[in-house]
């Protein structure tokens, strides 16, 4: 594996390696939406010291000397069969749980606190979203990916080329983060108040783990499968 250096693209550190995203998360470095920046080019985007970056992940590589990719880095209908069946699923059954704890926790904090009001009506925009998407990934790209994987074109298909589709799902994928980042922000970081009832904990750390979960979602379509899948019609 060649050596680590900050003109390469931040998305590609974690497809080399996947546990140096916890490296990247510690920094705030986004390697999904952002992940086709260089990691001098995020850091100035987030303030962070390169050097520091980098020797985190030197001390991450030698705490995970057998960290390679996952075998489905290679196979493109592995892959989504991999996010179908476990990004997806996720998603599908806990967004409505979480839906449900935000709308709780913005009905009985909302009148002292109405971030909570504006949080869920960030929520709900961020699920509405986030399903349709799923549901165009699910129905026309990943069988898409699948038959182009199989060796037919993508001129099958209505869609003329993945990069359409593709092009979509990237926007859409901004959107998200957009979101996800305003949860974050309207949560101060999750960040629980002394008030907190039992509900509002669990809103707050489910809301933690879809922010990491989309993270890791996000990367393997950014950086892996949409890249395989247009250089694959190429």
């Amino acid at each position: 594996m060649s050596p680590v250096s900050t003109t390469q693209s931040i998305g590609s550190f974690v497809v080399e390696r996947p546990s140096r995203s916890k490296v990247f998360e510690r920094f705030g470095l986004d390697y999904c939406c952002g992940g086709h920046l260089s990691l001098e080019e995020a850091c100035a985007k987030s303030g962070v010291e390169p050097a520091g970056v980098l020797r985190a992940l030197s001390e991450s590589d030698a705490a995970s000397p057998t960290d390679d990719p996952a075998p489905w880095s290679q196979d493109l209908a592995a892959l989504a069969d991999h996010i179908e069946a476990t990004h997806h699923a996720y998603l599908h059954e806990e967004l409505p749980r979480m839906r449900g704890l935000v709308e709780k926790v913005a009905k009985a904090h909302g009148e002292t606190d109405p971030r909570l009001i504006q949080l869920n009506q960030v929520f709900q925009r961020f699920q509405e979203e986030m399903e349709l998407h799923m549901v165009k990934e699910e129905q026309i790209l990943f069988p898409l990916v699948r038959r182009m994987a199989q060796g037919e074109s993508a001129a099958f298909f209505h869609c003329g080329s993945v990069r359409g589709p593709v092009s979509v799902m990237r926007h859409e994928h901004d959107a998200h983060a957009v979101n996800l980042g305003l949860i974050k922000e309207l949560t101060e970081n999750f960040a629980v108040p002394d008030y907190a009832c039992n509900t509002y904990r669990a809103m707050l750390d489910a809301l933690q783990e879809l922010e990491q979960d989309l993270h890791r979602h996000i990367h393997k379509e950014n950086n892996i499968l949409f890249p395989g899948a247009e250089a694959l019609e190429g």
